[in-house]
């Protein structure tokens, strides 16, 4: 089960909350737009699937997804997915060790330090109350936006993928994944 405890939480100007029926409504009139859809993995998605997904996914502790909410209106999307790390041993400290972020932002919002403000919140989670030891998070080396979003945050660049993510327009481009453990300062 959920744990509803962990939610709402605040930031300097964001409320970060399990979404409403209302809040996903309010994110599907952008995350298709075809400059969201433009640095996303999964590009278009079908608004049923998606709300489903969204909402039974509060049945797994492991996965966190959030909506941000700017006053009245939803500016992102968050997700913080806690899996086991690599190591021996069933019982080892490697169980639920990492979690693996993703974000997305509203166009309408952009340049404001929305996103920065989110991955932050979602790292003081990470190695605050679920205790893990790293927190992951990639993109496509194009998407300036983005990689500098992890930076901001206190993320490292660890790795560089040659030509190891397929673009829908670009072809094979190349890829970055960034990282940040427990006791690193951010």
């Amino acid at each position: 089960m959920t744990r509803p405890e962990l939610w709402p939480r605040r930031t300097e100007r964001l409320e970060l909350r399990l979404p409403t029926e209302a809040d996903l409504d309010a994110v599907l009139t952008w995350r298709n737009l075809p400059e969201v859809n433009r640095w996303l993995l999964r590009t278009d998605v079908e608004p049923a699937v998606y709300r489903a997904m969204w909402l039974d996914g509060r049945a797994d502790p492991l996965d966190h997804h959030v909506v941000a909410v700017a006053g009245a209106a939803v500016v992102g999307t968050l997700s913080l997915q806690v899996s086991d790390g690599m190591g021996q041993g069933h019982d080892s400290p490697a169980r639920e060790s990492e979690g693996s972020l993703g974000y997305l932002l509203d166009p309408a919002h952009h340049g404001r330090g929305y996103a920065t403000e989110m991955v932050r919140a979602a790292l003081d989670l990470a190695f605050g109350e679920l205790g893990l030891h790293r927190v992951t998070a990639g993109c496509f080396a194009a998407n300036v936006a983005s990689w500098r979003v992890m930076e901001k945050a206190g993320m490292r660049r660890e790795q560089h993928g040659v030509r190891d993510s397929w673009h829908a327009e670009l072809g094979w481009v190349d890829g970055y994944t960034y990282a940040v453990l427990a006791d690193e300062p951010r």
